[in-house]
């Protein structure tokens, strides 16, 4: 795996939305879905809305790589498992109610609530 380059964790950290692509076991890729996404230093991470019964998520668990497009950046990506440390979930959770603090609580409240905090993937380029 490498790390991200400056321009696309400013570019992806910036955007408003992310567009997700998981891929089938045969290696097709399925219909991306749209979510947000937030930087904390130079990582990017991305949560499950619904917890751990979203459909996407549950797919990145079974093949943990899919594709990103987001700021006019498509990168294939390692989604890493995040959810099991604490300071970092608080800091997660603070990025994701600044970024969308324009949004009512009705939507961020959820992205910051346990279940979703229990699906928190780190987005590794490979």
């Amino acid at each position: 795996m490498t790390n991200w380059t400056r321009n696309d964790l400013e570019r992806i950290g910036a955007a408003e939305e992310l567009q997700i692509t998981t891929f089938k076991k045969d290696g097709m890729r399925r219909r991306p879905v749209v979510i947000w996404v937030v930087r904390v230093g130079d990582d990017l991470y991305v949560r499950a809305y619904r917890g751990h019964e979203t459909a996407w998520f549950r797919q990145a668990q079974r093949k943990p790589e899919g594709r990103i497009e987001a700021g006019g950046v498509t990168k294939d990506v390692a989604f890493v498992d995040a959810s099991s440390d604490e300071a970092l979930a608080n800091q997660i959770d603070a990025a994701y109610q600044s970024k969308y603090r324009k949004y009512s609580a009705t939507y961020v409240r959820p992205m910051i609530a346990p279940q979703a905090r229990a699906t928190t993937l780190k987005l590794k380029p490979v």
